[in-house]
């Protein structure tokens, strides 16, 4: 296996208006130089060289000798991936109307959505307020036509019978977060009347944090979720795909769960099937810890033997009066591969017939694959003729067998 390396310092473009909050409020900032170092060995591309003092941005420049390039154009700004978790989220999802007046509304909508979360956001600047916009597969041909993101396509269904990963309805997706619930309720209404009858909303979620980060059956939600630079190094897609840099996938799904099921198990099951201690989070010794349990089967490793990670922020809902206890997965990766891998583990079973015992107690009732562009090309794609811009990729040489292979961001390594 050979490896190479690119880096270079690049400056993030501004948005319409840009000494104003963006649509990644907390991610990569307007006029903030960053040094990327992509390595093919391990698939990541690292933000370097930025310091943080007093809430301002400042660079500390890196030696002449480790800007050796080749040189990439500058990579966009993404959207609010990244963003610390927050107490409040509401999650929407909605499927185009047919008709070319229905697709025309959503591409001008693209380039409203960062100003209409600045302007909600600006009276409670404390509220953290951000908002992730994905497409579908189907809607992104629709939409926006060629070229496409390399990795997307319709959410894959794993399992059978009661315990599958099913695929549904989706072409939009909307991901709302807040430290207040009046600040997503508002956002949400701003930007699903903004688009009115070209589209129609097909399940919508209001999460909640419970406790301290406790998920609806008790445990600790998102311990193993990266910090530092490694959540860009393993949400945000880098040179593996140059023309959609600085954007991600995400992966969704609606679990339910049978609490009376749940909460006749002793503490020591419970344990048993999370993988950790219910009170301390701490993880179960390997010795002890069941190859079927949550942990194990959530946790990949790619041809190297290094861990995959991805980032979750999933948010327990409900409705007590109707009997409904639920979570709401949602995952963010480079690549779907990783999420894809740890569905399989769980839903068929490493190896098959191991399965997740947490499913005989949750059920998956939505499914759903999105591409999140970067900001950058979320405003840009506001002016994308989706015609055009086939017939201009379809011009283009293929180059694809002569190009140096790249890391793609996946579990797996070019050999």
């Amino acid at each position: 296996m050979h490896a190479f390396t690119w880096r270079r310092a690049a400056r993030c473009r501004p948005t319409r208006t840009p000494h104003s909050p963006t649509v990644g409020e907390t991610g990569c900032r307007s006029n903030l130089k960053t040094l990327y170092s992509f390595h093919k060995g391990i698939g990541r591309y690292n933000i370097r060289g930025a310091e943080i003092h007093n809430g301002l941005s400042t660079f500390n420049p890196m030696p002449k000798d480790t800007l050796d390039t080749p040189e990439l154009p500058d990579t966009p700004e993404p959207q609010a991936v990244c963003n610390t978790v927050t107490r409040s989220a509401i999650f929407i999802v909605a499927t185009l109307a047919s008709g070319q007046d229905a697709a025309e509304k959503v591409r001008e909508w693209c380039g409203d959505v960062a100003a209409l979360v600045r302007s909600v956001g600006k009276r409670v600047p404390s509220g953290n307020l951000s908002c992730v916009c994905g497409f579908g597969s189907d809607a992104w041909d629709t939409l926006f036509g060629a070229p496409r993101p390399a990795r997307l396509h319709p959410f894959r269904e794993f399992g059978e019978g009661e315990r599958r990963a099913v695929r549904t309805p989706g072409d939009i997706l909307l991901h709302i977060r807040a430290d207040q619930t009046d600040l997503c309720f508002e956002l949400a209404t701003q930007l699903v009347g903004r688009l009115g009858d070209a589209i129609s909303v097909v399940d919508e979620v209001h999460g909640f944090r419970y406790f301290d980060m406790r998920s609806m059956v008790g445990f600790v939600d998102g311990t193993e979720n990266p910090t530092g630079r490694a959540v860009a190094d393993f949400t945000l897609i880098g040179g593996e795909d140059p023309e959609f840099a600085g954007g991600s996938y995400v992966i969704t799904q609606k679990y339910l769960h049978d609490m009376a099921g749940w909460n006749a198990l002793s503490v020591e099951t419970q344990e048993g099937i999370i993988g950790r201690r219910k009170l301390s989070d701490i993880e179960l010794d390997a010795a002890v810890k069941p190859s079927s349990s949550h942990s194990s089967l959530t946790t990949i490793d790619d041809a190297n033997g290094d861990e995959v990670k991805i980032l979750r922020d999933n948010m327990p809902f409900g409705r007590p009066g109707a009997g409904e206890f639920g979570t709401f997965f949602i995952g963010y990766a480079r690549s779907p591969e990783p999420i894809e891998q740890m569905m399989e583990n769980m839903f068929v079973g490493r190896p098959p017939g191991n399965y997740d015992r947490l499913l005989d107690f949750s059920r998956a009732v939505t499914g759903g694959l999105f591409f999140v562009p970067s900001a950058t090309l979320l405003e840009a794609l506001a002016d994308r003729d989706p015609q055009a811009a086939t017939t201009a990729a379809d011009q283009q040489p293929d180059t694809s067998s002569s190009a140096e292979p790249r890391h793609d961001g996946s579990i797996s390594q070019n050999e």
